[in-house]
């Protein structure tokens, strides 16, 4: 620790920290542009200067000092900075004249107004008149992509945008080409970037050089109605932000939350706005002749009561589908159970996770913040880049510190670090269990060695051997040990933890997702859309959900619910941490939240579920599963159980593994109802085929 004087208050802060943090710790307020905490110093835009007694007599840069390389007195008095000082107001008006000689000064046309680092720091530090008369520099706008809009005369060069392409999605597509008046940002040869967190530079950009495409010209910041919620494009939660203006979803952006995202998102949860507005089911409809017709609540619960009325328990199933809330989850959990079936699974793609095997065996056991303290890690059958872009930022980050090997089974591919490819499958993983290769004893010297399971490798017909395989390697490379479990599921659907801890699985005499599809008389999809539907012969299906996707155009009754943006509901993400996502705007036309339909429904079936209200439901829901009223918290789970999984070993076939993202961009209903995510998808598959050639 180091102690030192800011504007004359002492303090005590870590002796790594630079002098802008020192100062943001003693509540002074310092300006920057170039300067962020999550990426490298670059030094560059000197907007930052303050004055450092006893130093040289002229302002410094507080982002490039730091608190180790100042002085104190010749009598041991501390040292002292000002950022308050006459000297140092000058100093940064000068800075700001000078950022303002080439910048266009569009603000009324300019989509970062009201946002803007560049309005807000000029209004606070900097003057109200220039004495430049010359003719400004004009700078061609670049085509970077679909997702992010450059007018380039605004660019104050203070590279965040390089800096955060190359540190933290691990791809050089942006970089600063020229020298003093012709320097410029670029991608060098004017092509679409392609990392999957690219629309991070929006936020990152001080000024209104890079902003949303997707947005642009459609609202301004006053004019939105802001709502916390929790993204469900993958499996980690992030945090994010969604912005409304009446019923319509304007924009979504991130909020900071250190244990799952820090301040990223992907483009997948940013730019997915759009498809919350088309291909939308708006009313009920109930199949007739052939063909699915327009109808009433009260004729389409109608249809629902006479199919139940005439099977027995045994041929009433659901499926529950990859956004699903536990609180509606936990209503048609109840619902089925009522009337006498079993026939449950959250499971679309047939994982071989099971909670009988307890919480441990399908959790992210180190949590995604425990990553960076890992020192090995081995990925069974999962590209994180295409799951969990977030995640993979994070590994990445670990990556970047060094003295962490990574080992590869499954498909090779460019995860944006260096790995050592194991192999393709089976084999390879029995080859380190057995400690036949060598990056097993890598595991094992390891401290604390991590292994993340992908769901490549466990929805397969041979999955439950292989998460045996995996466990018992855990097991043996010392990967859970008191204080550190590194044994990691990694999810791919939102619901998928929360539906596993509800226990919303086959009971003992029920049967799973994939023969429900042809063997049910009464079948409800929660939002299912995920399933091979060409196997389906289920008499009698009812979907309920947001978008006319694969569920609906296979239902013969429809009930139109809420999206994620228009429902307060518990998700669980991958390492098991409660989350609350908040409602933005309302469904459209006659939809509703999808609790509240099973609710009515009950009422029609003669199981009236016991609530009438998202209170009460939760009441119940907490008064039968107490972890999920700790929200943000991770409920403890059983390590020991690990190794119980290891003991059931199974069979395991030679087939490779692979990743079951086959397209980033269209995973779920909302991406495929997306233009924006249409588009991204069509250029992804453009730069592959090239890639190839």
């Amino acid at each position: 620790m180091a102690k030192l004087k800011i504007d004359g208050n002492e303090i005590e802060v870590p002796d790594h920290y630079t002098l802008i943090q020192a100062c943001e710790e003693a509540g002074a307020e310092v300006p920057r542009f170039c300067f962020h905490e999550r990426l490298s110093v670059a030094g560059n835009c000197r907007m930052c200067l303050v004055e450092v007694k006893g130093g040289p007599p002229k302002p410094q840069a507080s982002c490039a000092m730091g608190v180790r390389d100042i002085r104190g007195g010749p009598n041991g008095e501390l040292p002292e900075v000002f950022t308050n000082t006459p000297m140092v107001k000058k100093a940064r008006e000068g800075v700001m004249e000078f950022l303002l000689i080439n910048h266009p000064l569009d603000c009324p046309i300019c989509d970062q107004g009201g946002e803007c680092d560049l309005q807000d720091q000029a209004m606070a530090f900097g003057i109200d008149t220039s004495r430049y008369q010359e003719d400004k520099r004009a700078v061609e706008d670049k085509y970077i992509g679909p997702l992010v809009k450059t007018v380039m005369n605004r660019c104050i060069h203070c590279t965040r945008c390089v800096r955060f392409t190359t540190e933290v999605a691990g791809i050089s597509e942006l970089g600063l080409i020229g020298r003093g008046e012709d320097a410029e940002i670029t991608t060098y040869l004017e092509q679409a970037m392609t990392s999957e967190l690219q629309g991070n530079v929006v936020d990152l950009c001080p000024v209104g050089a890079l902003t949303s495409k997707p947005f642009a010209f459609t609202a301004r910041p006053w004019e939105l109605n802001k709502t916390e919620s929790i993204d469900v494009m993958d499996a980690l939660g992030s945090a994010i932000r969604v912005d409304t203006r009446g019923r319509e979803v304007m924009r979504v952006m991130p909020r900071v939350n250190d244990q799952i995202n820090e301040e990223w998102i992907s483009d997948k949860s940013r730019f997915i706005w759009d498809g919350l507005k088309t291909q939308r089911l708006d009313r009920p409809y109930v199949r007739k002749s052939g063909r699915l017709q327009p109808a009433t609540w009260a004729e389409a619960f109608g249809a629902i009561k006479t199919a139940v009325a005439g099977t027995t328990g045994e041929k009433i199933g659901a499926i529950a589908g990859d956004l699903s809330t536990v609180e509606e989850m936990y209503a048609l959990q109840e619902l089925v159970k009522s009337l006498g079936s079993e026939n449950l699974d959250c499971r679309q793609d047939g994982t071989a996770l099971d909670p009988s095997l307890g919480r441990a065996s399908y959790l992210f056991n180190p949590t995604i913040q425990g990553i960076e303290e890992a020192d090995a890690l081995l990925i069974i059958g999962a590209n994180p880049r295409f799951e969990a872009a977030v995640l993979n930022a994070r590994i990445r980050k670990r990556w970047r510190r060094g003295g962490f090997p990574i080992g590869v089974i499954g498909e090779a591919g460019d995860m944006r670090y260096d790995y050592e490819y194991l192999g393709a499958g089976p084999d390879t993983l029995k080859d380190l269990v057995d400690g036949n290769h060598a990056f097993a004893k890598v595991l094992a010297d390891a401290k604390k060695p991590l292994i993340i399971i992908g769901q490549g490798a466990l929805s397969r017909v041979d999955g439950a051997g292989v998460l045996a395989s995996a466990a018992k390697l855990a097991g043996t490379v010392g990967a859970v040990a008191d204080g550190w479990n590194g044994f990691a599921v990694l999810h791919t659907a939102a619901a998928r933890v929360g539906g596993l801890d509800l226990g919303f699985v086959p009971g003992a005499k029920g049967v799973n997702a994939a023969d429900m599809l042809s063997s049910m008389d009464v079948l409800f999809l929660l939002g299912a859309d995920e399933l091979d539907f060409t196997k389906k012969t289920a008499k009698f299906t009812v979907y309920i959900g947001s978008h006319g996707d694969q569920g609906a155009h296979n239902a013969d009754v429809i009930l139109p619910a809420a999206a994620y943006t228009e429902k307060s509901g518990t998700w669980v993400n991958t390492e098991g941490r409660v989350q609350m996502g908040n409602r933005a705007g309302f469904a459209p036309g006659d939809a509703r939240e999808d609790w509240a339909i099973l609710r009515a429904l009950s009422d029609v079936l003669g199981k009236k579920l016991p609530f009438d209200s998202l209170g009460e439901l939760r009441g119940k829901l907490y008064a039968a599963f107490p972890h999920f009223a700790a929200v943000y918290e991770i409920a403890e789970s059983d390590s020991a159980k690990i190794a119980a999984v290891a003991k059931k070993a199974g069979k395991m076939n030679k087939s490779g593994f692979a990743s079951p993202v086959k397209d980033f961009y269209l995973t779920n209903p909302i991406a495929r109802a997306s233009a924006v995510m249409a588009e991204c998808s069509a250029l992804a598959r453009n730069n592959f085929k090239v890639a190839a050639e």
